[in-house]
C-alpha cells in the first residue's frame, strides 16, 4: 500500500506506512480546525517537533491509551516519561537518525523556540526528514527561513511541508524561497488558518509555487490525504 499523509489541521499530521501508524505533533482536542479528537485517534509512533502547547497538547493522553512511542527531543522525551508516566520514548537530538519500523526518521534543525507548557526546557526545536521504502517527506515543523535547508534538500525530496502562516513561521514569501533551496518534487503547505494572527490564502500561495517553482503544490482541507 502506498504512504498516506493525513493533515489533521495546524501543523499535525497522521501517517500510515507499512501498517504502522504515525503521528506528528497531535494538537486535537483544542484545536478549532481538527477533524478528530484525540480519544478517537489510533497511533504506533508519536513525532514531537518542539514544546509548544500546540505541537504536544494530546501526546501524553494519545501515548498512553495506545502504547505509541514518542520520539522527541531528549529533554522533551524525558519530560514526558517523568511528567506523564509515557513509558516508551525514544530521545534523539540534532542529525541523529533512529529506524523504525516504517523506515527511517532524521531530526533536522528548526529555527524556533521549545519551551514546554510548564516552562521546562524544551531543549532546540527540530523538523523530521522520513525516509519510507518508496519515498521520503521532509516536514520543516515550526521554523524560519534557513539556507542549510538546501542540505536538507539534498536527499532529494519527494514531499515537503513547510508552515506558511507567518507571525509565529516563516510565511508565504519565505515558504518560496525555501522551496527554491530544497527542490522537493511536491510541496504542502501546515500551520496557517488554526488562529487569527496566522491566516493565509492557501490557493495564493499554490499560484505563487507554480509561477516561482519547480514544485507542485498540494493543498488539503484538515482531513484531506496525500499519497506518496
Amino acid at each position: 500500500m502506498a504512504t498516506e499523509l493525513t493533515w489533521l489541521g495546524h501543523g499535525s499530521w497522521s501517517i500510515q506506512c507499512e501498517g504502522q501508524r504515525i503521528l506528528l505533533d497531535p494538537f486535537l482536542d483544542d484545536s478549532p480546525v481538527a477533524p478528530i479528537k484525540a480519544s478517537e485517534i489510533e497511533a504506533d509512533v508519536i513525532l514531537v517537533s518542539h514544546g509548544h502547547f500546540d505541537h504536544v497538547a494530546d501526546v501524553a493522553p494519545i501515548a498512553n491509551r495506545t502504547g505509541a512511542t514518542v520520539v522527541a527531543m531528549y529533554e522533551i522525551a524525558e519530560w514526558f516519561q517523568k511528567n506523564h508516566g509515557v513509558k516508551e520514548t525514544i530521545g534523539m537530538n540534532l542529525g541523529g537518525t533512529v529506524a523504525l519500523p516504517f523506515g527511517k526518521v532524521k531530526m533536522t534543525p528548526a529555527l524556533h523556540s521549545s519551551q514546554l507548557p510548564d516552562g521546562s526546557d524544551g531543549g532546540v526545536p527540530a523538523g523530521f526528514l522520513l525516509t519510507f521504502a518508496e519515498s521520503n517527506v521532509y516536514f520543516a515543523c515550526d521554523t524560519a527561513l534557513f539556507s542549510d535547508m538546501r542540505l536538507i534538500g539534498d536527499a532529494g525530496i519527494e514531499l515537503a511541508v513547510l508552515p506558511i502562516g507567518d507571525h509565529f513561521t516563516m510565511g508565504p514569501d519565505d515558504s518560496i524561497a525555501a522551496i527554491k533551496l530544497i527542490q522537493p518534487h511536491r510541496v504542502a503547505p501546515a500551520h496557517y488558518n488554526t488562529f487569527p494572527p496566522i491566516v493565509q490564502d492557501a490557493q495564493a500561495w499554490a499560484d505563487r509555487v507554480r509561477s516561482e517553482t519547480d514544485a507542485e503544490p498540494v493543498v488539503i482541507d484538515p482531513g484531506g490525504t496525500i499519497s506518496l
